[in-house]
């Protein structure tokens, strides 16, 4: 599998690894981008086995709330430049208000689904793109909702009310008041947005990446040399580590770096005389998981690697 500068550009920037260290990686891997980060990780050389927060493609996220429900929504464009336009802020916000009040799940059927100045959202989209000059797209939804509680909306980096490029929601079930509930909410979607969780719980974790994690570890328990049952149990810890740091109820908590936030949430119960459940989160980031584009640093990665 041939790989190209772009790949050990966008390799580099999410592991932290060297230049020469990504290119050797795809190298071994033999162009398999995935494959590359495993083996810089299970070498120590990935500086973090998250995904990098620099994003490949410009646009909004847009979050509504109403009652007990909520949702989030990414549309995306070229640049930057047309994200901080008027008009297509309006398209964002008033697309997300429909996502909401339509309880649409799929990005076809947001589209499809009628727009409040006429025509369908895919008709206004379509309008953008032509009037504007950009392509654009409705990337992703995410519905959560309590029978009794609230929704939370927090907006990192916004551009406008609810538009932004890191928005959260959290979902907090209780007879506990709003005004418990709303500023409990506000620091745990502040979490969110800083401690980019991979789910709710650890059994919630995908098996593909608890998996994933395990192979890692096995490969760097071999490389100690030690008897076979003291490896399975370093890898057993490794990857208990990996669900805990990654799973929102037992990270945690940034406020103070010592209390897990499945304790914050406990704990304002406890005040509050009454149960308060964390039932969902979303952390919709601008761009997480697009393909980044080749640029003039893919070009001087390229010369200095000696590819094409």
């Amino acid at each position: 599998m041939a790989y190209t500068a772009a790949d050990v550009k966008n390799l580099r920037e999410r592991t932290g690894a060297g230049m020469m260290d990504c290119k050797k990686a795809l190298d071994e891997s033999g162009g398999d981008f995935e494959a590359a980060v495993d083996t810089l990780r299970a070498k120590g050389l990935a500086a973090a086995a998250k995904k990098s927060s620099r994003t490949a493609a410009e646009g909004l996220v847009g979050v509504a709330v109403s009652g007990t429900k909520g949702v989030a929504v990414e549309v995306n464009s070229e640049t930057d430049f047309v994200a901080k336009n008027d008009q297509f802020q309006d398209f964002v916000r008033k697309t997300t208000e429909v996502a909401l009040a339509t309880g649409a799940v799929e990005v076809e059927a947001l589209k499809a689904a009628a727009y409040p100045d006429g025509g369908t959202v895919a008709d206004k989209l379509t309008n953008n793109v032509a009037t504007i000059g950009e392509n654009q797209q409705v990337r992703r939804i995410k519905h959560v909702a309590v029978s009794n509680g609230v929704v939370v909306p927090y907006m990192h980096n916004a551009a406008a009310p609810n538009l932004g490029k890191i928005g959260v929601l959290v979902a907090l079930e209780s007879e506990a008041g709003a005004d418990v509930l709303e500023p409990l909410g506000k620091q745990i979607a502040m979490h969110i947005a800083a401690a980019f969780p991979l789910a709710l719980s650890a059994d919630d974790l995908d098996p593909e990446l608890l998996a994933r994690e395990r192979k890692i570890a096995a490969e760097k328990a071999a490389e100690s040399g030690k008897p076979a049952e003291v490896q399975a149990k370093m890898v057993d810890g490794a990857v208990a580590k990996y669900a805990k740091e990654n799973a929102l109820l037992s990270q945690l908590f940034v406020m103070d770096n010592k209390t897990p936030i499945a304790e914050v949430v406990a704990q304002a119960g406890k005040a509050a005389g009454t149960k308060i459940t964390l039932v969902d989160y979303v952390r919709f980031q601008l761009g997480e998981g697009i393909e980044k584009e080749e640029s003039d640093f893919a070009a001087e990665v390229a010369a200095a690697a000696g590819l094409k």
